[in-house]
């Protein structure tokens, strides 16, 4: 614990299910604690703690009020027990959901199990992200988070002179994520050279066919870099010649050696936490910029926050209301971010840091929880 949090960590379990999960509310300062639910094999409580933390200075990033929170549940999201875990988990959540957190998508969850939270509790106000046909806002339809994630390259490529028409991008991930923000960046005239699943990856300078590898995602999934006629390490992707890379699936995937050799002029962080503190600095001394993960991929949050609003409304949320906002905010945010780092030699991390601390640090102020500056 620190000077920000967390405020709260409350560790669950069920013994007849065997469910064992976690909720850490970090910081409420500006608003109820919110961010995405997860399930993982390998989840513990410091990974949500610092997601959670993640989420605090993200919504604060995006001046929007709401605060840091995450959850999570451990176990396979494949397994056939799942929702019996989900139901035991809002169970066990109930005192503190929806009064001071509410369910949200992450990895390993879907609308499906939102629906499945709503229905344990008996509350529409449980979870967000719920299906089009109980009033959700289609998250993965529209793509928000990736979409922003190429909004914030678009805009992070023109601050360092780099013209985003014509460059080469790496993607590593070709989920939720990563495939919407590969069709918007090949939209925006972006050539995507690389893109890597759990299950491999698939190279090609000259360019991938980025619609013709979703159409090979919606049917063999992950395997989709596979039938394209790629290869079995999923690896490879880091280390590609590439002008932009976007890690957009898991933590700690930019190590020391990946921040040494990569060629990238631009790193947009599409996942949460992908680059370690020793990489980061490795790539700020070299002159390669990094617009961090709290100002890149919060177009996830921006459509969370239209639609906590929404929880108890009889009026659907417009999507394309939705979308202009992700695009100002991504495109206005990673701008300044890089601006400022730039001006004051200062690493990004550092830069949006101090912007989210300091919208953080007055609103506790305000409330009394630290004495004002």
């Amino acid at each position: 614990m620190d000077e920000w949090g967390p405020e709260k960590v409350v560790c669950v379990s069920d013994r007849r299910s065997g469910m064992r999960g976690v909720l850490v509310i970090d910081n409420t300062a500006r608003g109820m604690g919110k961010g995405g639910t997860r399930m993982s094999p390998t989840l513990d409580v410091q990974e949500v703690a610092r997601l959670a933390r993640t989420m605090t200075w993200k919504w604060a990033a995006c001046d929007l009020f709401h605060g840091g929170a995450k959850a999570g549940i451990l176990g396979d999201p494949g397994a056939p027990d799942k929702e019996a875990f989900l139901r035991a988990f809002a169970r066990a959540l109930s005192n503190e959901v929806p009064s001071e957190y509410v369910f949200g998508l992450d990895m390993g969850l879907s609308e499906q199990d939102a629906a499945i939270f709503v229905d344990e509790l008996g509350d529409r106000g449980a979870a967000v992200g719920l299906p089009a046909s109980l009033g959700g806002l289609p998250y993965d339809q529209l793509g928000v988070t990736g979409f922003g994630v190429a909004e914030a390259t678009d805009a992070a490529a023109q601050e360092i002179g780099l013209e985003l028409r014509g460059a080469r991008v790496a993607l590593q991930g070709f989920g939720a994520v990563g495939q919407a923000g590969a069709e918007r960046l090949a939209e925006l005239g972006a050539v995507v050279t690389a893109v890597s699943t759990a299950r491999g990856a698939v190279v090609d300078p000259d360019g991938l066919d980025i619609a013709k590898l979703s159409q090979l995602r919606a049917t063999h999934g992950d395997d989709c870099v596979i039938e394209y006629g790629g290869q079995p390490d999923p690896s490879v992707v880091l280390g590609v010649d590439t002008d932009i890379l976007i890690p957009a699936a898991r933590e700690d995937v930019i190590d020391k050696d990946v921040a040494t050799r990569t060629t990238a002029r631009l790193i947009v962080e599409g996942a949460n936490l992908p680059t370690t503190p020793v990489a980061k600095q490795v790539l700020f001394e070299r002159g390669v910029v990094l617009v961090p993960d709290f100002i890149a991929n919060a177009g996830g949050v921006v459509a969370a926050a239209h639609s906590m609003d929404a929880r108890h409304s009889p009026f659907t949320v417009d999507p394309a209301t939705v979308m202009a906002m992700v695009s100002k905010k991504m495109r206005d945010n990673s701008a300044t971010v890089v601006r400022e780092s730039l001006a004051r030699r200062l690493p990004p991390h550092d830069a949006a840091q101090e912007m989210a601390k300091e919208r953080v640090r007055a609103a506790m102020a305000a409330r009394g929880q630290i004495a004002r500056s």
